[in-house]
């Protein structure tokens, strides 16, 4: 597997629940219906017009059949609402809905009063089910803020080719040791790797678990041993019984600086890709691709493209939407067609940035949440230039200290303490205006993405967006870490790394997010996380570094055990094709029925007791009513902002009037949107059809999302019955 096809499975044996798969998982049908006293309401899916926090606002196409009447009646209604997410499930819960307005053109005026009477008795509290594809597609045409980082910073690491498998070892700065106690070892702190030292001989060991290397210095040269310390084997963590050793064991590339290895098996294999503009290095597992009019090089490196004229550089960081034209031409379905996420304007690239604007949401039941703040010594706080903001220095943890009072994120949860040891409760508020002003060059900047929404006395409403798990928007795509440095602590035995940009063959998906570890060194990886890489204390494992309950790096979900030993470099994993990709995924990572889901921090072992159901902060849940899917009825009736209902024919846009569709004036095509009040009487058949072109294309493409998600099993979707 390639790692353009990893780029697309990473995360996936980290992120994949181990518990039933919810039925929500498998597609949520639009449009839905709800029981009325009188009748059945249809409503047809929602039209986002704003998203801000967990408050949505916007409108919705409806049909009431009401017993007596042979045609339904059609109308809109918008409407305020707040919104509960799960990433796991794909699943977004419209609820708390309140009525703000209704209007129905398709009806006399001496019933409107009665029929908006149905309708907002009707609407449950506990609202509509939709997927997170259709969600995100659909503000597309909702009011959005689109604004890029130009803060972050976009240096290119250093980049080392390499004509031979290899893997990096990189070391955050000079190796760095402590010792193991009772023992003749010492192992290296500041690095992911198994690295142990024997402090009698100075010799050095390196393991992946089913390969050693040993060396005479950490940095190198290392060379394959077979014969590694008995004592030494003895005390590391048995490997995984299915990884098998490499037959061309790696070449251990060592760093101490920002690095990334691009790794090509034997001299790079160039393929011309349709048009005959681009080539890619076809046996890499890294986004490589030469443009032939100026035989420029283009590297992929953490979301952000670097161009050279040769490998010796040098390189220059080039902006997502200033790519030369042909990488908009790269075909989804050809073997490098996961790039399109990194290249601004196409249609994976918008699909991104749609999703990064939905928070993870969760209510934290204040009796079960916990958090104790761990130092290295007294409390040491270091200010944030620019800003009234403190952080501490001497914790894995993320604490802040802002005008006397201090504020700590743990796993997506704010936390507020008079002293900076605590005790802690779950924060009520924040100081949301001094937080917002942390930079980027920051460690913490990330827990600017972490809201507290709104509290009860037994639950706090809090969530996070993907910038607290370092994924940021930056002109048109998302880009992996902020490009700053940040210094690790590091006093004698006791180490706390931070997140870094660089060094992990960061990969992103659009159904599982960015994760580490993908390529043929997950193995070095997996092993020494679990041996004990960048861990705080001698005789202690790694403890996640305390900004997301990550591993080493930051990151924001274990290591990737995509490949089991077996170097699949240059097999041509289509990315691009994600339902063929999940299958490959699925036979390569053995990961049987599991669906593919971002990892969401509030559904972790060790955080989900102190989630609340949703039942059980919803009063009356059992005796709304509900909505169900109005099966045989086409999702194909659209409101536009001026409650007009719409659906599309093979004739242009039709609009309902009296108890038939007809087609408006020709004469008006775009109508200035009017502001709708409840019980307004037609008196206008303009319809905003840019408008509503833009809602119809973004639910299309919210379906074709939904449909080519992966998932473990099959849904069937009722057959369209014609009205």
């Amino acid at each position: 597997m390639t790692k353009l096809g990893l780029m697309a499975a990473s995360g996936l044996l980290a992120g994949a629940a181990t518990l039933p798969q919810p039925a929500s998982a498998q597609g949520i049908e639009w449009p839905q219906e709800v029981q009325a006293e009188e009748g059945t309401i249809v409503v047809y899916q929602p039209q986002v017009e704003t998203l801000k926090g967990d408050t949505i606002t916007g409108r919705a196409a409806m049909a009431l059949e009401i017993e007596g009447h042979e045609e339904p009646i059609f109308g809109a209604f918008w409407f305020t609402a707040r919104l509960d997410t799960s990433y796991e499930d794909d699943l977004a819960v419209i609820h708390d809905v309140r009525i703000a307005r209704v209007r129905w053109p398709d009806s006399k005026p001496e019933h409107e009063t009665r029929f908006t009477e149905i309708v907002e008795s009707a609407v449950p509290p506990e609202g509509f089910e939709i997927s997170l594809e259709r969600l995100s597609a659909s503000l597309t045409a909702a009011e959005r803020e689109k604004k890029s980082l130009a803060e972050l910073r976009n240096d290119p690491p250093k980049i080392v080719f390499s004509e031979e498998l290899a893997v990096l070892l990189l070391y955050d700065g000079e190796a760095a040791f402590a010792p193991i106690e009772n023992t003749s070892w010492e192992r290296a702190l500041n690095t992911p790797f198994a690295v142990a030292r024997d402090t009698k001989s100075g010799t050095c060991y390196l393991s992946s678990g089913t390969l050693w290397y040993s060396a005479e210095d950490p940095l190198g040269p290392w060379s394959v041993t077979a014969h590694p310390p008995e004592d030494l084997v003895e005390m590391a963590p048995k490997p995984d019984p299915e990884d098998v050793a490499s037959k061309t064991p790696p070449r251990i590339i060592v760093a101490t600086e920002p690095t990334e290895v691009v790794s090509t098996d034997g001299e790079p294999r160039w393929q011309s890709l349709p048009g005959g503009k681009l080539l890619y290095a076809e046996n890499t597992e890294t986004a490589w691709l030469r443009e032939l009019a100026t035989q420029q090089m283009y590297v992929l490196l953490s979301g952000r493209w670097f161009r050279a004229p040769s490998t010796n550089g040098p390189w220059t960081f080039v902006r997502p939407d200033q790519l030369p034209s042909a990488f908009k031409e790269i075909p989804p379905g050809s073997d490098i067609g996961g790039v399109r996420t990194s290249i601004a304007g196409t249609e994976e690239a918008e699909d991104a940035m749609l999703d990064a604007e939905i928070p993870q949401t969760a209510a934290i039941k204040r009796s079960e949440a916990r958090f104790e703040a761990q130092y290295d010594g007294p409390p040491k706080f270091e200010k944030i230039p620019g800003t009234k903001v403190a952080w501490a220095v001497n914790t894995g943890q993320q604490i802040l200290e802002i005008d006397g009072g201090y504020y700590a994120v743990d796993n997506g949860v704010w936390f507020v303490s008079a002293k900076p040891e605590g005790p802690w409760a779950v924060a009520d508020s924040v100081p949301e205006d001094e937080i917002q002003e942390i930079p980027p060059s920051s460690p913490v900047y990330n827990t600017t993405h972490v809201h507290v929404y709104q509290s009860t006395p037994q639950v706090v409403y809090v969530g996070y967006t993907p910038g607290y798990l370092w994924s940021f928007p930056y002109y048109g795509v998302p880009f992996y870490g902020t490009g700053y440095y940040y210094r690790p602590w590091w006093a004698g035995p006791v180490y706390y790394p931070r997140p870094p940009t660089w060094g992990f063959q960061v990969g992103y998906n659009p159904w599982t997010g960015w994760s580490f570890g993908v390529s043929w060194s997950s193995g070095f990886f997996r092993f020494g996380v679990s041996w004990g890489g960048g861990y705080h204390r001698p005789g202690d494992y790694y403890r996640p570094w305390g900004c997301c309950g990550g591993w080493y790096g930051g990151g924001y979900r274990r290591p990737v055990y995509i490949n089991t030993g077996n170097i699949n470099i240059g097999n041509s994993v289509n990315v691009g094709n994600r339902v063929n990709v999940a299958n490959q995924i699925q036979r390569d990572a053995r990961i049987g029925d599991r669906s593919l889901t971002r990892q969401n921090l509030y559904n972790q072992p060790a955080t989900r007791a102190r989630v609340a159901d949703r039942a059980t902060v919803q009063r009356d849940v059992q005796r709304a009513p509900t909505a169900r899917p109005a099966t045989g009825r086409p999702n194909d009736v659209y409101a536009d902002r001026s409650g007009n209902v719409a659906r599309p024919s093979r004739e242009g846009w039709e609009t309902r009037q009296g108890s038939s569709w007809q087609r408006p004036n020709a004469g008006a095509t775009a109508a200035r949107p009017q502001t709708p009040t409840a019980r307004t009487a037609p008196s206008t058949r303009q319809i905003d059809r840019s408008q509503l072109n833009r809602d119809q294309a973004a639910r299309q493409r919210g379906a074709q999302r939904e449909r080519a998600r992966p998932r473990s099993t099959p849904r069937s979707r009722p057959a369209p019955r014609r009205r």
